[in-house]
């Protein structure tokens, strides 16, 4: 009898921890997508200004792509 009431209450403690981490979790992604959802408009703004001035494409290009990984890795560190 005490055996069936330790694991049932070991099982509902269980299941009340598994919804608060995964609100956590959730929160976390939320967080990484608008970090990356930033990073993607300020890097085509970025972009846009480059190609504006004297610079040339392949160069503006790539920093469009750096400013994209930066943002990438940033919502990395966010998420883990």
């Amino acid at each position: 009898m005490k055996k069936s009431v330790l694991m049932l209450l070991a099982a509902t403690a269980l299941i009340t921890l598994s919804p608060a981490q995964a609100t956590q979790q959730a929160s976390q992604r939320r967080d990484a997508r608008d970090v990356r959802q930033d990073t993607r408009q300020d890097s085509r703004d970025v972009k846009q200004e480059c190609r504006e001035g004297l610079v040339g494409n392949a160069d503006c290009r790539q920093d469009h792509r750096e400013n994209k990984q930066d943002g990438r890795d940033t919502a990395r560190d966010v998420k883990y």
